[in-house]
This record gives structure tokens, C-alpha cells and sequence, in this order.
């Protein structure tokens, strides 16, 4: 099989809207699976294991949520331009206003 070549990002475009959702949504279905696979396994297994998997099935959804969430805004902040702090004086151009 052909090996595509790796492709590097040079803007701060940020990934589309359906790759995003698509992203969002496998996270949160491999979350509940690892959750359901608690939960099984706490009915199946005995002992403490039984209610570190119980508490593993009751804990993980929250988890699975803010992880499911943390989209968007792992780019970094998008405002519409540079930060400068207040105080500094701005760059000047070199040219000389006309009298």
C-alpha cells in the first residue's frame, strides 16, 4: 500500500467543523466502551476489583464528557490579532510625517 506523505500545517486554520464532531464523537464512544467494559466487568468479577470497576463505570461518564468536549479550543486562543500589553509604545515606521 502507498504511504501518503505527512502533511504540516504553515496557518492557523483551524481543523473543519465535521472533522471536529467526528473526533468528539470517537472519544466519547471509546470512553462509554472502556465504561461498559467496566461495568461488565464488575458484574462478572468479585472482590475489590468488583467496586473498582463499579466506581470506574460510575466516574468514567464525566470524564468521558469534558474529554468529548475539549474541541475547539485546544488551538489556542483565535482572537483577531497579536496580544500587546498595554504600556508598550508601538513600532515605528522609519518614515517622517510630512509638515
Amino acid at each position: 500500500m502507498k504511504q501518503e506523505p505527512e502533511v504540516f500545517s504553515i496557518s492557523k486554520v483551524e481543523t473543519g467543523l465535521t472533522q471536529d464532531q467526528s473526533g468528539r464523537q470517537r472519544r466519547y464512544l471509546i470512553s462509554m466502551g472502556l465504561r461498559t467494559a467496566c461495568f461488565v466487568g464488575g458484574i462478572l468479577s468479585q472482590g475489590a476489583l468488583r467496586w473498582t470497576l463499579i466506581v470506574g463505570a460510575v466516574v468514567l461518564p464525566y470524564f468521558a464528557v469534558v474529554i468529548a468536549n475539549a474541541g475547539r479550543e485546544r488551538g489556542g486562543w483565535a482572537g483577531s490579532g497579536d496580544f500587546v500589553p498595554p504600556g508598550n509604545d508601538a513600532i515605528e515606521s522609519g518614515q517622517k510625517p510630512a509638515n
